[in-house]
C-alpha cells in the first residue's frame, strides 16, 4: 500500500513526525508532502495568484510553499511517481477537528482533496494541548489498528474519516465512536485588539477554551466524553429539508420584482 502524508501544521512539525511513525506500522511505502509553514485554518484554499514551489528533503519527502489542499493535490498528481497513493493521511494535527471547525480545518481540507482525486483520505487530530503538553501519543498507539479497521471496511468514494483522539491514558484503552458532525452552542472564536510597539492596534485570533452542550452522538459529545471519535464526512452541504419545502414556493418561471 502506498500512503502520502501531509498536514497543515508545517513539514517541520511534531504531529508529522507521529504521523509518519503511524503511518510505518501501515506500509513501507510512504510519501510525504506538507506546507513548509504552518497553515492552520487554510480549509481548502488553493494558489491561484502565486507560484508553489517545491523543495525535496530526502527520498520521497517534500514540502510546497502551498496549502495543504495543493500539497496534495501536487502530490498525487505531480510528486508521487509511479502508481498514485492508494490512501491520503492527514495529520496528526495539534489540537482536535471537532464541529463547524472541520469546515476550516487545513488537516481536514487535505483529506478531502484526495477524496475529490479519487484516493481515500483521513483526517487525524489529537486534543488535550490546551491542557497541558499532550504529545500524540492516543494517536500513535491506536490510529494504526483503526485505520485498518477502516481499509478492511470501506467506506463511499465521496467521504472522508475524520479522526479525533483525546488525550486519554493508553490503559485501559479508550472506546471508539462512530459519531456525527456536531455544533457547538456557544461561540469561541474571537479577536483580541493589543498594541504593537510602535503603537499601532492589531488583532489576535484565537479560541476561547468554552465548552458547549452536545447532543450525544455527536463528534464533540465523544471528544468530551475522552472518547476516539471517527466521524465520516462528505461535502455536499445541501440542506435536503430546505430544498424540499423552497419547491413549492420557487418552483417555476422566476418571480418579477
Amino acid at each position: 500500500m502506498r500512503i502520502l502524508l501531509t498536514n497543515d501544521d508545517g513539514i517541520h512539525a511534531e504531529g508529522l513526525a507521529a504521523l509518519e511513525r503511524i503511518a510505518a506500522k501501515l506500509s513501507d511505502d510512504v510519501w510525504i508532502c506538507a506546507p513548509e509553514a504552518e497553515r492552520s485554518g487554510a480549509s481548502r484554499a488553493l494558489t491561484l495568484t502565486d507560484p508553489i514551489r517545491v523543495r525535496e528533503y530526502g527520498p520521497q519527502r517534500f514540502s510546497t510553499s502551498g496549502t495543504p489542499t495543493d500539497c496534495v493535490m501536487l502530490g498525487i498528481s505531480e510528486i508521487v511517481t509511479g502508481k498514485k497513493p492508494d490512501l491520503v493521511l492527514s495529520g496528526v494535527n495539534r489540537g482536535v477537528n471537532l464541529a463547524e471547525d472541520v469546515t476550516m480545518s487545513g488537516t481536514v481540507a487535505g483529506a478531502i482533496e484526495a477524496m475529490a482525486m479519487g484516493v481515500p483520505g483521513i483526517a487525524l487530530s489529537q486534543g488535550g494541548f490546551y491542557e497541558g503538553n499532550a504529545g500524540y501519543a492516543c494517536a500513535e498507539a491506536f490510529a494504526p489498528g483503526i485505520v485498518r479497521r477502516l481499509l478492511d471496511v470501506g467506506w463511499p468514494a465521496d467521504v472522508i474519516m475524520n479522526l479525533n483522539f483525546p488525550n486519554a491514558p493508553l490503559k485501559p484503552p479508550p472506546q471508539v465512536e462512530v459519531t456525527r458532525q456536531g455544533f457547538r452552542d456557544a461561540h469561541v472564536r474571537m479577536a483580541e485588539k493589543r498594541t504593537d510597539l510602535r503603537g499601532r492596534e492589531y488583532f489576535w485570533v484565537g479560541y476561547r477554551q468554552e465548552r458547549s452542550k452536545p447532543d450525544a452522538g455527536t463528534d464533540l459529545r465523544a471528544f468530551y466524553d475522552g472518547k476516539i471519535s471517527v466521524t465520516p464526512l462528505h461535502i455536499d452541504l445541501t440542506h435536503a429539508e430546505s430544498v424540499h419545502k423552497l419547491r413549492g414556493v420557487l418552483g417555476g418561471p422566476a418571480p418579477h420584482a
